[in-house]
């Protein structure tokens, strides 16, 4: 389903913080006639809100009575009402309950506290109250989320703090809480005002990059760092190692536009990898905004298996350490549960592949897994999912079989985790 900037007002595609558009089904006929948003839990989820207090605001708004039955995802309005115009409703829930009212960021907390309704900003740390004038003020107070459940994100968080508690006392500045939770970069200066639609420096400079490759519509060809002709590719590919070779043949001999033959979108994405990689000494010079602009140029920057192809190539045997510095690209590519499954795959095909050749790689596989984990570029219930079974889709099934008992250490972290949470 496509998604759209949680901020109307922010235009920046490669703004970081994204929800499903609102899709409403009218059933019944006459005086029984109701409108269902079917997938208002997905968009609550995304605004950090119990979609109760979604439904109610539009109800308060529209006039009309509501009703909602969490356990069987109906969340009704009486009468009919168009998609569009619960959008634009959806934007003053927004606006209101859910974005800073300093820095217009949506990463905040709903606190209760002495009859306040607060927004606790988790980017600049500003804490604003709520006009308890709204009518859904009064209905939050009346129904005030119970103590002691956390969400997947607190336990996240407190699973971090828990698994570097006896660390160096934080040194290194990895496991502040809430200090490092903004993923804009705020600071003590107000940095955070800068040019409101722009996340991070790498998505400014990916914005910008884009909008200049939009302008020049046409390449010429010797304006190409690197020639790109299918004679060029196949010699270039000829001339690469036996293990790079298999890793360019991903699935199958066909792309999902239908070009196979060693020359799709994927293969010479992967090529022109390579060859940066090697004229600039290493895959660590190669920039993540070059990357994404060259994967644009090819049209595949939102496909689920451009991240089979990075994988492959943007990381050598430091891969654990060189995560998080891609971090910042892969979560702007992994837009789905699709992608997120094609991103673990790459990484089992990447560690097998090393692993064939060096047994004593796959004792990197928890400490890759952990800064995929760590990083929020991989869900816990993914990774677990991942875990249970052996697949043959990625690489061979005894190799697929190792890499999976290489990761029984992070996968048992992550269920005794779990397992204490839950005690508690």
């Amino acid at each position: 389903m496509a998604t759209i900037n949680i901020r109307s007002d922010v235009k920046d595609p490669f703004y970081r913080y994204k929800m499903e558009k609102l899709q409403s089904k009218i059933e019944g006929k006459g005086n029984g006639i109701k409108t269902v948003i079917v997938n208002l839990s997905s968009v609550a989820q995304s605004l950090a809100r119990p979609g109760a207090y979604v439904i109610k605001y539009f109800g308060f708004e529209l006039g009309a009575q509501t009703n909602s039955n969490p356990a069987d995802d109906r969340w009704i309005i009486n009468g009919a009402h168009e998609a569009s115009k619960l959008q634009d409703y959806l934007d003053g829930f927004i606006n209101k309950f859910v974005l800073c009212k300093k820095c217009k960021n949506p990463e905040t907390d709903v606190v209760i506290k002495d009859g306040h309704i607060v927004l606790d900003c988790k980017a600049c740390g500003q804490r604003s109250d709520v006009d308890l004038r709204l009518k859904l003020s009064g209905f939050i107070l009346k129904n005030q989320p119970k103590p002691n459940k956390k969400n997947k994100a607190d336990k996240k968080a407190a699973r971090k703090a828990k698994q570097n508690g006896n660390a160096n006392g934080d040194e290194n500045g990895h496991n502040s809480g809430s200090e490092n939770n903004s993923e804009n970069g705020s600071n003590e200066n107000g940095d955070v005002d800068v040019e409101a639609g722009s996340d991070d420096e790498l998505t400014r400079r990916i914005n910008d990059g884009a909008l200049e490759l939009d302008e020049s519509a046409e390449v010429k060809d010797d304006e190409w760092t690197v020639d790109m002709s299918p004679e060029a590719v196949r010699a270039r590919q000829q001339q690469l190692p036996d293990d790079l070779k298999q890793k360019l043949v991903l699935g199958d001999d066909e792309d999902e536009d239908g070009e196979g033959g060693g020359n799709s979108a994927y293969d010479q994405l992967g090529n022109w990898i390579t060859s940066e990689a090697e004229a600039k000494g290493g895959v660590s010079n190669v920039e993540d905004v070059a990357i994404y602009l060259k994967a644009k140029e090819f049209g595949i920057e939102t496909k689920h298996r451009t991240l089979l192809v990075l994988v492959q190539t943007i990381f050598d045997d430091k891969i654990a350490k060189q995560i998080p510095d891609r971090a910042s690209m892969l979560k702007n590519m992994v837009t789905s549960e699709k992608h997120q499954k094609a991103l673990l795959g790459g990484v089992e095909r990447f560690i097998g592949l090393k692993g064939q050749n060096d047994p004593k790689f796959y004792e990197e596989t928890p400490k890759v897994l952990m800064a995929l984990y760590n990083e929020d570029i991989l869900p816990e219930d993914v990774l677990t999912k991942w875990g249970t079974k052996a697949s043959k889709k990625y690489i061979d099934l005894p190799t697929s079989k190792k890499v999976r008992k290489s990761a029984e250490v992070f996968l048992n972290w992550l269920a005794e985790a779990e397992s204490d949470e839950d005690s508690e």
